[in-house]
């Protein structure tokens, strides 16, 4: 499926507001609504919409802390990489693992009830031998831009 402008106006308008009526979206995309649901009934069926969920705010249910962790591992085969990813990608609180390029080799986003959560989880991570070499971490004191959406006209102008 080649997706045009106003597909890529669709999905933007839908990862910022999922629960849009049908006809607010096809009013903000300039199409009658008929085909605006065809549409994202397309893209849905295509794959380009994985789901929809609620943004909570975490905030409101009270106090937590987001760290920011580099990671680097002792070794750099497959491999070691695989091994460390299978045990991360079973930690609620991981939000995000990035394998990035540079001094280090994942950039990983924790969301724990406070430090002593995330150092036990640390504590648990060296402890298991899953090729830790070495990690650093960045509590984030606060978050003043979070967005919810990716810039999708500016990402894939059509």
């Amino acid at each position: 499926m080649k997706l045009d402008r106003i597909d890529i106006k669709i999905l933007y308008e839908l990862q910022k507001n999922g629960r849009i009526t049908n006809v607010e979206l096809a009013d903000l995309v300039h199409l009658s609504p008929s085909p605006c649901l065809m549409r994202v009934k397309k893209l849905q069926s295509e794959g380009y919409i994985e789901g929809y969920s609620a943004q909570v705010n975490i905030g409101k249910l009270g106090q937590t802390l987001t760290v920011f962790t580099e990671i680097t591992l002792k070794n750099h085969r497959q491999v070691d990489f695989a091994r460390f990813l299978a045990v991360v990608e079973k930690i609620d609180q991981v939000i995000e693992c990035h394998l990035v390029s540079g001094g280090y080799d994942y950039l990983m986003k924790f969301v724990t009830a406070g430090i002593a959560e995330y150092q036990t989880i640390m504590e648990r991570l060296t402890d298991m031998d899953i090729g830790i070499d070495k990690y650093f971490s960045f509590v984030v004191l606060k978050s003043p831009i979070i967005k919810a959406h990716m810039p999708l006209p500016s990402l894939f102008p059509r």
